[in-house]
């Protein structure tokens, strides 16, 4: 079963980090945007770019939970914050312009707390 573990683990923690880079992604685009064509990046600014990473990272997200949830834990509530994170985030725009930063923090740090809560919840097993 430790296989097992560790290897949902590396889920979490990639979904964590994808997640922060997407967030960072997110909070310095407007400052960095004139500077992506310069680069080659200017494919990064696009609206289908950021969609596309968001629907990576809760895939990712969706499946390390269900991993945890199936194998280990049986709690429901990873998959609520990671569902609620993904449509705060998802929904930014809405909001304006000014509230980017709070709505994707609050987003990424909701599918962040989700991974956490996975890691901790299948650690604490004591059937394993």
């Amino acid at each position: 079963m430790q296989t097992n573990l560790n290897r949902n683990n590396w889920l979490d923690k990639f979904g964590v980090a994808a997640t922060s880079l997407c967030a960072v992604h997110c909070i310095f685009l407007p400052v960095l945007l004139p500077l992506l064509p310069i680069m080659g990046l200017g494919f990064v600014g696009e609206e289908a770019f950021e969609h596309t990473v968001l629907l990576i990272t809760m895939a990712i997200g969706f499946i390390a939970i269900f991993s945890g949830f199936h194998r280990y834990h049986r709690k429901l509530y990873p998959f609520y914050s990671l569902a609620l994170g993904g449509v705060v985030y998802a929904s930014k725009d809405l909001l304006g312009e000014a509230a980017h930063p709070y709505v994707i923090a609050i987003g990424a740090s909701l599918i962040v707390l989700a991974h956490i809560m996975n890691i901790r919840l299948c650690r604490s097993c004591k059937s394993c």
